[in-house]
């Protein structure tokens, strides 16, 4: 459910992009009749609507994510905050240029930014971010702890380069293929990524010692 929640915003968005641009002209009439404010002219061309109605649906969903962890009293970690401050930043751009582009480097800035975060705190601070969200339900020996670090570190690098390659090369003005690829490819390219890493810690992870009972 967790995997989910957090999926919430790119699944609205990949749903209203692909209804959007199956239905441009209603897709149009509806973004300029309630969006032309915060759109530059106040008017777009009818092919960049379902751009523009999904990042702001998307904004919407990372808002709302907020809100309802706030409600439930929750704690909102620093990468939802961090993820609604670049979408509302790089989505907002979107909709006010009505440029594709910005929403495109949206995912790249955003994984950048958790890579050097936790480059940051690892290297400069001494603090392995990795081990502090996992620590409570894991048990592994520092080294390996370093090394799952400095492997999330490159794993954001790395789709944050992919991305960029994929939007502006491989997909280059097929912006619903580029749409498909962050829905499907990126997050199953993550949860490859989780379900290796759990097998290779595997061998490594420490049972809690409950104790030994008297024979």
């Amino acid at each position: 459910m967790k995997f989910l929640f957090d999926l919430f915003p790119v699944i609205l968005f990949f749903i209203v992009y692909k209804f959007a641009d199956g239905h441009q002209e209603a897709a149009h009439a509806l973004a300029v009749q309630y969006m032309g404010g915060l759109i530059s002219g106040g008017n777009f061309a009818a092919e960049q609507a379902p751009i523009v109605l999904a990042t702001a649906v998307a904004i919407v969903g990372t808002i709302l994510q907020i809100l309802y962890l706030l409600a439930r009293g929750r704690k909102v970690h620093g990468m939802l905050w961090m993820s609604l401050a670049i979408i509302v930043v790089m989505g907002g751009a979107t909709i006010y240029f009505h440029d594709e582009n910005f929403i495109k480097w949206k995912p790249t800035i955003l994984y950048w930014v958790f890579a050097l975060a936790l480059f940051v705190s690892q290297v400069g601070f001494g603090k392995n971010l990795i081990r502090t969200g996992m620590e409570a339900q894991v048990r592994l020996p520092d080294p390996v702890w370093a090394r799952l670090g400095y492997a999330w570190m490159a794993f954001f690098a790395a789709v944050g380069v992919l991305n960029l390659v994929m939007a502006f090369v491989v997909f280059k003005g097929n912006t619903g293929a580029w749409v498909s690829f962050k829905m499907f490819g990126m997050t199953g390219l993550t949860f490859v990524f989780i379900i290796g890493q759990t097998l290779m810690l595997a061998k490594y992870i420490e049972e809690p010692d409950h104790g030994k009972g008297d024979a």
